[in-house]
Parts: C-alpha cells; structure tokens; sequence
C-alpha cells in the first residue's frame, strides 16, 4: 500500500482515539496527507462534532477519504453517511473492507476501536486503501444511491 499524497481525514471521539493516533501513524508512514479533525485526547466527548468534518472533506473534495474512529464505529457511520456524498462503511474484517471499496466505492471508512485489536484494525486499513472501485455493474449502483441522495423514492424492484 502506498498513499503518497493522498488526502485522508481523521475523526474521532474519545474512544476511538488511541486507534486514531496507532492508524494515523501508519497512513503517514505511508505517505498520506493527514487532515485530522479531532479529537485529541481520551476525554469523553461526542462523536459527531469530530465524524461530520471529517466526512465533509471528503465530500467538498478537500480529501480524497477518510477514517472516523469510535468505541463501535456504529455512530460514526452514521454520522458521515448523512453528509451528502459520502459512503460510509463500517468494516469489521479485510473481505469487508475490500468489498466496501471495490463494490461500494466507499469513500469513508468507520473502525471501532472497542471491538477491534489493532493488528486487525491496520489489516482493515490497508485492505480498504489497497483496494480499488470496481466499477462496471456496481456504477449503476452508485449512481442510485446518488439518486437517492437527491430525493428520488425507488418502489420495490423498480430499474432506475
């Protein structure tokens, strides 16, 4: 894997700092441009006022990806997946990391520092960022979740 100057941001809550810090240290090994939004400590604090810049510096273009970081990754999730544009997923093992790149082009990927060990954690890491979107039959995919993103309403089966 190799990310030189590649823009990653970083957001975190309280739980998932350490991971934060342990990952930020690899991408920038690794040559990554960090954009680390917070936090910066193990104080207790809430996670979406770190996960939603994060998640709009992907999605104004002013990072190309990146990591948002909490006790299960659930919330965090959520919060980048309201930010128009961005695809957010929560990987819990290297298939589901690749596949979140490969077949969901996902822009942003959510660890949960709780309930992952840090080996794992940087195995997901580099299985999300050594892999590419696929394209083909997984673009038309895209382009409905994009769709939907607009305000478009699908009925059950319906071909966009």
């Amino acid at each position: 894997m190799t990310l030189d100057g590649v823009v990653i941001a970083l957001g975190s809550d309280h739980a998932g700092y350490p991971l934060k810090e342990l990952v930020a240290a690899k991408l920038d090994e690794e040559g990554a441009v960090l954009l680390d939004f917070g936090t910066f400590s193990d104080e207790s604090t809430d996670y979406p006022l770190y996960c939603q810049p994060a998640a709009e510096a992907v999605a104004t273009g002013a990072a190309a990806f990146a990591v948002v970081f909490g006790g299960s990754g659930q919330g965090e999730q959520i919060v980048a997946n309201k930010v128009k544009g961005v695809r957010a997923a929560l990987c819990y093992n290297e298939l589901s990391a690749r596949l979140a790149r490969q077949h969901n082009d996902a822009n942003v990927l959510a660890l949960g520092a709780r309930l992952l060990g840090t080996d794992l954690a940087l195995s997901i890491v580099n299985a999300f960022f050594g892999a590419e979107f696929e394209g083909g039959r997984h673009q038309r995919r895209i382009e409905q979740i994009r769709q939907v993103e607009e305000g478009a309403s699908f009925a059950a089966g319906q071909e966009a």
